[in-house]
Parts: C-alpha cells; sequence; structure tokens
C-alpha cells in the first residue's frame, strides 16, 4: 500500500516537473491566453497534425525548430523567413544559411495554417504558428513541453541579404563570436548554450563542418569521430550530411552535451563551447543534468520567441505564410528538389494583373538555355503555350520535371494552363490553392 502511494506521489511530482517552466518577463501585446476565445483548439489543432506528420518521419521536428531560429534571429520572429522573394528582390530564404531550410518544414507550416484557418478563421498568425511547430517539435521528439506566449502578428517586408547573413551566426563561429552576435538580442552565455542543444536533433551538411577535417584535422576533435565523418564527408564539397547527435540523433535531450565533453561535436560553434572556458562549466552542468538543461532551453526559448515581435496593429495575418496580403502582384514560389542530372535550383515567378509582364530569379541554376521534358511534351525556360491557356500567351509557368513543389496562391486568369500542367504531373510534385 505504501509502495503504490508512493509510486503515484512520484507520478504526480514527475508530471509536475514536467510542466514546470520559468516564463520570465512577456512582451507587450503578448500573452499566454491570446486565442483562448477566438482559437481555444489552437494548440490542440498542430500538436495533433505534428503528431501524425512526426510518426511518418520524426525528422521534420528538427526542420521546423530550424526555422523558428531562424526567424527569430533576424528581424524578430515576424514570419518573414516564409516570405518568398519578390520584384524587391530576394528573399531570406535565398541567403546563403537558409539554403539548407527544408522545404517540407515550410510545407507544414503552410498546412498547419491552413487547418487552423479553416477552423477558427483569420485570426492566428504564421508567426505564432511558427512558434508553436517548433514548441511542439521540442515536445513530441522527447523534450519538455511548455507554453508560449502568444500574439505575433506577421511582418509586412522580409530581410535584406546582408541583414540575414549578419545576424545568423555561422556553423563555423567560435563562442567569442556567437556570444558576442547574440549578446546584441539580450541572449547571455546560458541562453547560448541552451539554445545551442537543440542541434540533439538535426542533421548537418558536410560543408558546414569539412574545414575542421580538411587539409589538416581540428585537433579538438575526437580521432575516431573524425575517422568516421572523413567516410561520409570524403571531400570538402561534398553534398552528404550526418546527424548533428551521434548518440541519439532523433531523441531531444541532454546527449548532445555528452558529445562535446567526447569532443564529438559536429560543428566548430559545437564544439567551441566546451573548449571555452567561459561556457564550458555550463556544457557540463547540462550534460549531468537533463532537467536543468531542459529549464534553462525552455526560459531562452520563451526569450528568444519574444525578440522584436510585431503586435497590435502592426503587421498584419497572413491569409498566405509566403505573401504579404494585397499584394497585387500573383506571388508563388518554386521550393527545389535536390535532382541528381540538374542539381539544386530554386525558381521564382511573379506575374501581374494583367499577365504581360514577368519577373524571375535563379539560384544555383543550370545554364538559361536548359530545356526539360514534361511526361514527353518539350518546354524550356522561356517559356510556353498550355492547351486551356486562356489567351494563348507563353508563360513560364515551372522550371522542372520531378523537382519542385508548387506552393502559393495562383490567379484566376492563369488557373486553367496551371490546371492542366498539374494534370500531366503527380499531385506529390505540383499542388496549388485556388
Amino acid at each position: 500500500m505504501v509502495s503504490s502511494i508512493l509510486c503515484v506521489l512520484l507520478v504526480i511530482l514527475e508530471i509536475t516537473v514536467a510542466k514546470t517552466q520559468s516564463t520570465g518577463p512577456v512582451v507587450k501585446g503578448l500573452s499566454y491566453t491570446f486565442y483562448d476565445s477566438t482559437c481555444p483548439k489552437l494548440a490542440a489543432i498542430i500538436r495533433n497534425h505534428l503528431n501524425q506528420v512526426f510518426q511518418r518521419d520524426i525528422t521534420q521536428a528538427a526542420g521546423l525548430l530550424r526555422i523558428h531560429f531562424h526567424d527569430c534571429f533576424v528581424q524578430g520572429c515576424d514570419g518573414s523567413v516564409l516570405l518568398d522573394g519578390s520584384a524587391s528582390g530576394p528573399s531570406e530564404q535565398n541567403a546563403p544559411p537558409n539554403l539548407t531550410l527544408r522545404p517540407e518544414a515550410f510545407k507544414i507550416i503552410n498546412d498547419l495554417q491552413a487547418l487552423v484557418h479553416r477552423q477558427c478563421g483569420q485570426v492566428v498568425s504564421c508567426a505564432d504558428i511558427t512558434a508553436l511547430a517548433a514548441r511542439d517539435s521540442v515536445y513530441l521528439s522527447g523534450g519538455p513541453q511548455y507554453d508560449i506566449p502568444l500574439g505575433r502578428r506577421d511582418g509586412l517586408n522580409f530581410a535584406t541579404q546582408a541583414a540575414t547573413l549578419a545576424n545568423l551566426p555561422r556553423p563555423t563561429s567560435n563562442t567569442t563570436t556567437l556570444l558576442d552576435s547574440l549578446s546584441t538580442k539580450k541572449l547571455d552565455p546560458t541562453d547560448v548554450v541552451a539554445l545551442s542543444g537543440a542541434h540533439t536533433i538535426g542533421r548537418g551538411h558536410c560543408t558546414s563542418f569539412t574545414s575542421r577535417l580538411y587539409p589538416t584535422q581540428d585537433p579538438t576533435m575526437n580521432q575516431s569521430f573524425a575517422n568516421s565523418l572523413k567516410v561520409t564527408c570524403p571531400a570538402s564539397d561534398t553534398s552528404n550530411t550526418t546527424v548533428l547527435d551521434i548518440r541519439t540523433p532523433n531523441k531531444f535531450d541532454n546527449k548532445y552535451y555528452v558529445d562535446l565533453m567526447n569532443r564529438q561535436g559536429l560543428f566548430t560553434s559545437d564544439q567551441d563551447l566546451y573548449t571555452d572556458k567561459r561556457t564550458r562549466a555550463i556544457v557540463t552542468s547540462f550534460a549531468v543534468n537533463q532537467s536543468l538543461f531542459f529549464e534553462k532551453f525552455v526560459a531562452a526559448m520563451i526569450k528568444m520567441g519574444q525578440l522584436s515581435v510585431l503586435t497590435g496593429k502592426q503587421g498584419e495575418i497572413r491569409a498566405n505564410c509566403s505573401a504579404r496580403n494585397g499584394n497585387d502582384m500573383g506571388l508563388w514560389s518554386v521550393k527545389s528538389r535536390s535532382v541528381p542530372q540538374y542539381g539544386k535550383l530554386d525558381y521564382y515567378w511573379q506575374i501581374d494583373d494583367d499577365d504581360n509582364h514577368q519577373q524571375n530569379q535563379w539560384r544555383n541554376s543550370q545554364p538559361q538555355s536548359k530545356s526539360y521534358n514534361f511526361n514527353g511534351n518539350y518546354y524550356n525556360n522561356r517559356g510556353f503555350s498550355a492547351p486551356g491557356d486562356p489567351d494563348g500567351k507563353r508563360k513560364k509557368r515551372v522550371a522542372s520535371y520531378n523537382m519542385y513543389t508548387v506552393e502559393g496562391k495562383l490567379k484566376s486568369s492563369v488557373k486553367n494552363s496551371f490546371k492542366w500542367i498539374k494534370n500531366k504531373l503527380s499531385a506529390d510534385h505540383v499542388s496549388y490553392d485556388a
């Protein structure tokens, strides 16, 4: 009887600890109860959908978490990283640090927004959905459960390439660079080490750490670890990837810090946290005490999640996370897929109301004379006429077969032609929101 009561008490204690969090100050305009009356099922909608997504592919959790980081560090948590490029220039997604953000993660956020708006109307911002998706990515992959203040508004513009580069720390950064950069965002050393713990899930591209392997090996790297990385990354320019945490790569826990203590951190920005005397003790404390790590991680995430937020009547609530409201241009984008014979391409197409003006940008593209084949129908990137095209004009519709997922809202004037293309391709390759 006594043992049964003790077990019950331990379970209650465990639940209490799991729900405990250091909330810290809340920015004016945000609230933990912001959507209680306008969208009371918001948290359930997001968690239920992500549960289904992660049952199919748990690695998507890291992609969603990373988008939230990259959004908040650049001009604040305003959903600007979700915006596609426009006539004003390339979007944040085109900046080198963001080229490896997962296209699937952007699609998941769009899917979440559609589910939320269907049940609650256009009252929840893309910025809040991104923050909630990151929160649930942590919890559903084994991390702490915590609440976050809501009420963010969506930004009207994306940051410049220069601003994006300046505000996203590189994986080759040392601790001094990290601390200096993030101190401008009022994040202290404990915050920096705790947020770095997000690398307990996810993957890293070889190009982000091969400078530690070639031409000479970083002496702070464990030799056996280095040898295994050289098998995965046989050259400094390989496109391969590997896990960030070799112990529990898909579980959100404190093993990342154990990796660092064993000189098995993947990036310079990771391993140097243990090498540097200013942060070494913090790494050690998290490695031996997962509850402490979870507590500090939650506090740092809540702090980061309120960076330069828009509230009240600032910004907007986007109807489409990829484009600002009331845009005179019919903007949509093609998210890149990597295909061995062509490489990785991104194509942005923008067409105005009279259907006569087109602007496009190519990134990492093949030569402009490159042509592609759509199930036996030959087109090139100068445009083509499609059956069902209402005005018979040649248009730059899409760029390659079996390479892209098309997202966005199409204008009615081009819808028929696009439906014709959609019928030619698998629904997995082309989708649209009419």
